[in-house]
């Protein structure tokens, strides 16, 4: 299939990693997972509102006591049920083709991602189970050690193991999409080395422009784009230190990531929601919560802080991508190429991997 945009069509939108939760309803229980439901009527009508055609949201196990492999299953029935019971306004995203028929019919194309591989144990067949009931992206590590290799906070900068290596296999022969966002800088570019198939970083920023271990060095920019890969730029507090990001942040890290890897290998992986906060207050007194938590049980990583947020001011709200449009063609870039940074960059990308 080929996945060029006919003219008479807009180029997709589409969030490498994002968030369909409403804010709203968000509260954190002891183990630091959120509990409200899966969707709201809100939440639904500000994603459809954005334009997006499709995002990858992060399901399943990424950290916390409960049994990783059980609760994974349990979110991938749940979402797909979700599906199933929203069927004007989802659609579940196994290919590329997916995506173009999500926006076709005007819906939001669900990609279901998991943002650790702990739920594998240290059985490589559940790649398998999970890519055959739609699990279409696994990350290898959240920020700490795993079976895989090393995240972004473990110390020691640990690489990728033998395990790992026959998980990269196994999500290439399902044409599963392999992650290396929260990874370390060496696990990171060991898994370049090892992987069959173009990886994706789908959120991340650059660490020549914020010095922060979530970010990615260019040497590992550069090496997922000459290996036919994609990379996310996210809306979060790691594109800068000591104070909140901008939107001009997020030109900045989008121009660099652009200068290091090329216009064919840089999108949009926000890691926020399509809907604004209304109830501030309750929005900083819930993130204390979770701060709190993460540094508690060790997976907070440095530049986090309960007075720095988890997302852009100005890109709030369902006008997110037409303000970035907006701003960077201000700065001078053309509509083409805006229009790969908003989707057609990670379509590619996508085809690749899914077919």
């Amino acid at each position: 299939m080929n996945v060029d945009t006919p003219p008479a069509q807009a180029a997709p939108i589409v969030n490498a990693l994002g968030f369909l939760r409403d804010p709203h309803l968000k509260v954190v229980d002891s183990e630091g997972r959120n509990t409200e439901p899966l969707l709201s009527r809100r939440s639904l009508q500000d994603a459809q509102a954005s334009g997006v055609a499709a995002v990858n949201i992060t399901i399943g196990h990424v950290y916390g006591p409960a049994d990783p492999y059980a609760y994974s299953m349990q979110e991938v029935a749940d979402w797909t049920q979700a599906v199933e019971q929203h069927p004007d306004e989802l659609l579940l995203v196994r290919r590329a083709a997916d995506i173009l028929q999500a926006q076709r019919e005007h819906k939001i194309g669900l990609i279901l991602g998991f943002q650790n591989a702990e739920m594998l144990g240290d059985d490589v067949r559940r790649v398998d189970t999970f890519a055959e009931a739609g699990v279409r992206v696994i990350q290898l590590t959240y920020n700490s050690v795993n079976r895989l290799g090393g995240g972004a906070t473990a110390a020691g900068d640990p690489g990728l193991t033998a395990f790992g290596r026959e998980v990269l296999e196994r999500l290439a022969s399902q044409r599963v999409i392999a992650d290396l966002s929260h990874s370390g800088e060496r696990l990171c570019l060991d898994a370049l080395a090892a992987s069959p198939r173009p990886v994706a970083i789908t959120h991340t920023g650059c660490r020549a422009l914020a010095d922060l271990r979530r970010n990615k060095a260019d040497q590992e920019l550069r090496a997922v784009a000459e290996r036919g890969g994609f990379i996310g730029i996210y809306f979060m507090p790691f594109l800068t230190t000591g104070r909140n990001a901008t939107l001009d942040d997020v030109v900045a890290h989008l121009e660099h990531a652009i200068q290091v890897a090329g216009e064919d290998h840089v999108g949009l992986g926000t890691d926020t929601t399509f809907s604004a906060y209304d109830d501030m207050a309750h929005f900083k007194l819930e993130f204390a919560k979770l701060i709190a938590y993460r540094r508690q049980t060790g997976i907070s990583a440095a530049g986090e802080a309960p007075d720095i947020y988890p997302f852009v001011d100005e890109l709030l709200g369902p006008e997110q991508f037409r303000t970035l449009a907006a701003r960077l063609a201000q700065r001078g870039h053309s509509p083409s190429r805006i229009d790969k940074i908003l989707g057609l960059n990670f379509l590619r990308f996508a085809q690749s991997v899914w077919g």
